[in-house]
C-alpha cells in the first residue's frame, strides 16, 4: 500500500527541503525572494545551487535542466550533466548559482512571431523561484521563464507572472480602502482535466490519432453516451491500474490529485487537483499532462488530451477554478451569510462582471485552439458566447441593485431530500451550471471554455489581467472620494447596471440564447480566427500594455504564433485525412468490392438464376460512395493547395476554418458511410467501438 504522506513531494526541492538543507541566513534570504519578490543575491543562489545539486544527486538525479514553456503551449528543457572535468582525468559533480539563476537555450527555433530569426538565436531561461524544482527521471528540473536576448517574452510563464503583479497590486489598493493592510493578493486555481484513455496498440494503428490526436473518420458505434451509466461507474481494472500508478507519481512530484472519476463518454476521465496559486498551478498542470501519458504508455494504455478525439461524443475540457485569496488567507470571493451587505465581496465581484463583460473578446481568445473549436457549444461544454453565471442567490441580490428595490432574502436555507432517516442538507449557494463559461461556484469562478490540451497559463494571464484593470479603474475612483461609502454604492450600482447583459443564469445550449445575447450586444466568436481578429484591437492593447502584462510588440508576435499554430495544426489534420483516403478506405473498399464481386459471379456460376440482390445492392452503394468519396478528396486536396498559398496568417487561418474544415467534414461523411459497410475484416483501422469499449 502506497504511504502517501511519505511519498508526497518527495521528488520536489521545496520549503521543507530547503529548510533542512540550507543555513539558516540562506534560508531566510530565499524565503524573502519567494514570499516579497526580493532578488536573490549571486551569493545565496550558490548555496541553494549546491543544496540543490546534493539532494538531486541523492535522489538519482545525474543532469539539470531549465524547464520552460515556449509559445508551444507544452514544456521544453535542455539538459546538461553536473559533471565538470578535473586536470587529472576525473570528474567531479557540481552546479553553480549562475547556472541555477540561468541558462541560455537556442531562442530561433520556438515560434516568437518574429522575435527571433534564425541567425539571431540568443535566448534566456531565468530561475522562477516561487515555483519549485523537481527530480524527473534522470534531470533535475527547474522552473524558468524564457526571454529574447532584447528582452521579449517568449513563454507563457512571464506574461503570467507580470499579470499576477497586476492583481496583486491593485486588489491590495481597494482591501486598503477597507481598512486592510496586506502584504500579498494572489490568484489561486485548481484546474479539473479531462482526459481519454484507449488501448496502446490500437492507438497505434489509427493515422489521424497519431498525427493529430483526433479520429478524422469514425462511423458512430451501435452505442455512444446515450445510455448515461459511464458516468461515476465503477471503474474498469485497467483504469484503477492506471489511476494508482497516475496519482503516486503525481504525488511524488507534489501535486495534490485529489479526485478521479469516469466521465459521461465511454473511456473518458476526469482527475482534479486540490486548489495552488496560479503560477504553480500551471507548471503542475503542464507537467500532469506530461506524466499522464507516460503512464497510461507504462500501462499499455494511450491518453488522448485533444479537446474533441470522438465526433458525436463529449469533447473533454479542462475548468479552470479561479479565485483570489490574501496571504493571510482571506478568500475575497467569499459571499459570506449576508452577500447583500458585505461590501468588499459586491465591489470585487462586480469589478469581475465587469472585467468579463468588457473583455468578453480576450477571454474567448485566451481558450482559442483548432481543438476546442470543435469543443465548445456541444457535449456539455459551454458555447463561444462568454456570459457570466451567478446562482440564485447572487443574481437577486444584484437584480435589486438593478431594479432598486429592497433585496429580499430566500428563507429557505435548507433543502430536505424526502427520506426520513436523511437530515436536512445545507443548500450551496448556487447551482452548478454546466453550460456557462464562466460560472460562480460558491467562493470562485469556474471558467469552463478552457480546452484540455490547452496550458491553463493562457486564460488565467487574461483573467488576471482582466481583473487587475477593472480593480484600477475603480479604485483611482474610489481613493479620491470625499464620501467612500457613497461613493461605493454609486460605483457598485453604475456598474452592476452597465454590465447586467453579460449575467446569464439560463441555459446556454438552448438555440434561443444566441438570439437573445446578439441582442444584448454579446459576442459569439465561433472560431479561433473569428476571436483572434479581435486581439490588436486598441482597447485590448492598452489594458495589456497599462498592466505591464504584454508590450504591444510581444501581442503582436503572439498574434501570428496563435494563427500560425492554428493554420498548422489543420494543415496536418488535411494531408492525415488525404493520406488515409488514398491509402487505408479507398483500398479497403476496392478490396472489399472486388471480393464480393468474385463471390457474385461464382454464386452466379454455381446456381443458374441466382439474383444476387442483395451482394448487388451493397456493391452499387459501395460504388457511388467510393467516386464520391475520391472526388470529394480530389476538392479537398484542391481547396488545400489554394489555402496555403493566402496572403497573411489571417486570411490562411480563415480560409482553413471556413473553407477547408467544411469540405473535410464533407470527406468525413462520405468515409463514415463506406465503413458500415465493409466486412470486420475488410476494416482499415480500428473503428470507434474498438476503441471507446476494449480498454
Amino acid at each position: 500500500m502506497t504511504n502517501v504522506p511519505e511519498i508526497f513531494g518527495s521528488m520536489v526541492f521545496n520549503q521543507k527541503v530547503m529548510k533542512d538543507r540550507l543555513p539558516k541566513e540562506t534560508f531566510k534570504a530565499l524565503k524573502k525572494t519567494l514570499d516579497d519578490g526580493v532578488p536573490l543575491e549571486l551569493d545565496v543562489a550558490n548555496v541553494v545551487a549546491h543544496a540543490m545539486k546534493e539532494w538531486a544527486i541523492e535522489n538519482g538525479a545525474t543532469h539539470y535542466a531549465h524547464w520552460f514553456q515556449p509559445l508551444t503551449g507544452i514544456t521544453a528543457e535542455k539538459h546538461d550533466s553536473f559533471i565538470n572535468p578535473q586536470d587529472d582525468g576525473t570528474v567531479i559533480m557540481s552546479f553553480s548559482g549562475k547556472e541555477l539563476v540561468k541558462g541560455e537555450p537556442d531562442a530561433s527555433s520556438f515560434p516568437s512571431g518574429g522575435h527571433r530569426a534564425t541567425f539571431e538565436a540568443r535566448g534566456y531561461t531565468v530561475w522562477d523561484p516561487t515555483s519549485y524544482p523537481f527530480i524527473k527521471e534522470h534531470t533535475l528540473c527547474i522552473p524558468t521563464a524564457f526571454c529574447s536576448y532584447t528582452g521579449e517574452a517568449l513563454d507563457k510563464k512571464t506574461p503570467l507572472l507580470r499579470s499576477m503583479e497586476a492583481l496583486d497590486t491593485q486588489a491590495k489598493r481597494i482591501l486598503k480602502l477597507f481598512g486592510k493592510e496586506v502584504s500579498h493578493v494572489a490568484t489561486t486555481v485548481g484546474p479539473e482535466q479531462e482526459y481519454f484513455i484507449v488501448d496502446h496498440e490500437l492507438w497505434s494503428k489509427r493515422k489521424d490519432l497519431r498525427m493529430t490526436g483526433r479520429t478524422l473518420f469514425g462511423a458512430k458505434p451501435s452505442k455512444g453516451q446515450e445510455m448515461d451509466d459511464q458516468y461515476f461507474a465503477a471503474l474498469n481494472p485497467r483504469i484503477v491500474k492506471y489511476m494508482e500508478d497516475l496519482n503516486s507519481t503525481l504525488w511524488k512530484y507534489g501535486i495534490l490529485s485529489k479526485t478521479e472519476h469516469n466521465e459521461v463518454a465511454p473511456a473518458q476521465h476526469e482527475m482534479a487537483p486540490i486548489f495552488s496559486t496560479t503560477n504553480l498551478a500551471v507548471d503542475q498542470n503542464q507537467l500532469t499532462m506530461e506524466v499522464m501519458k507516460k503512464v497510461a504508455k507504462r500501462h499499455g494504455l494511450e491518453c488522448l488530451l485533444h479537446e474533441k478525439p470522438f465526433a458525436g461524443l463529449n469533447g473533454s475540457g479542462k475548468h479552470n477554478n479561479w479565485s483570489m485569496s490574501t496571504n493571510e488567507g482571506e478568500n475575497l470571493l467569499e459571499p459570506g451569510k449576508t452577500p447583500e451587505s458585505n461590501a468588499q465581496f459586491l465591489l470585487f465581484l462586480t469589478a469581475i462582471i465587469k472585467a468579463v463583460d468588457e473583455n468578453q473578446d480576450l477571454l474567448r481568445i485566451s481558450v482559442a485552439s483548432a481543438g476546442n473549436d470543435h469543443r465548445l457549444g456541444a457535449n456539455e461544454a459551454p458555447p463561444a458566447i462568454i456570459s457570466v453565471y451567478l446562482g440564485d442567490e447572487l443574481y437577486r441580490v444584484l437584480s435589486s441593485i438593478v431594479e432598486g428595490k429592497p433585496y429580499s432574502a430566500d428563507k429557505t436555507s435548507k433543502m430536505t431530500i424526502g427520506v426520513d432517516v436523511l437530515p436536512p442538507i445545507p443548500r450551496d449557494s448556487t447551482d452548478r451550471n454546466r453550460t456557462s463559461p464562466f460560472a460562480f461556484t460558491g467562493n470562485k469562478f469556474e471558467f469552463r471554455s478552457c480546452g484540455s490540451s490547452l496550458s491553463i497559463a493562457g486564460p488565467n494571464t487574461a483573467l488576471d489581467a482582466i481583473v487587475a484593470y477593472s480593480l484600477k479603474q475603480f479604485a483611482d475612483e474610489l481613493e479620491g472620494a470625499a464620501d467612500f461609502e457613497k461613493a461605493l454604492n454609486t460605483l457598485i450600482e453604475r456598474e452592476v447596471k452597465t454590465h447586467w447583459k453579460v449575467v446569464f443564469n439560463g441555459n446556454g445550449y438552448d438555440e434561443s440564447w444566441k438570439t437573445e445575447a446578439a441582442k444584448r450586444g454579446l459576442m459569439e466568436l465561433r472560431t479561433t480566427p473569428d476571436a483572434m481578429a479581435h486581439y490588436m484591437d486598441a482597447k485590448n492593447v492598452k489594458l495589456y500594455t497599462e498592466m505591464g502584462v504584454y508590450t504591444k510588440e510581444e501581442m503582436e508576435a503572439h498574434y501570428e504564433t496563435k494563427l500560425e499554430k492554428y493554420s498548422q495544426i489543420i494543415n496536418i489534420e488535411v494531408e492525415t485525412m488525404l493520406e488515409m483516403i488514398s491509402k487505408d478506405i479507398l483500398p479497403a473498399a476496392y478490396k472489399y468490392i472486388n471480393d464480393v464481386s468474385k463471390t457474385v459471379i461464382n454464386l452466379k456460376a454455381v446456381v443458374p438464376g441466382a439474383k444476387a440482390t442483395a451482394e448487388s445492392a451493397v456493391l452499387a452503394k459501395l460504388d457511388g460512395l467510393v467516386n464520391e468519396l475520391s472526388l470529394k478528396a480530389d476538392d479537398l486536396a484542391a481547396k488545400h493547395l489554394a489555402t496555403k498559398a493566402a496572403g497573411d496568417v489571417m486570411a490562411m487561418a480563415r480560409s482553413y476554418a471556413d473553407v477547408i474544415l467544411p469540405t473535410m467534414a464533407e470527406a468525413r461523411a462520405i468515409a463514415d458511410q463506406i465503413e458500415p459497410l465493409l466486412g470486420e475484416d475488410y476494416k482499415p483501422f480500428p473503428s470507434y467501438e474498438d476503441l471507446l469499449f476494449r480498454v
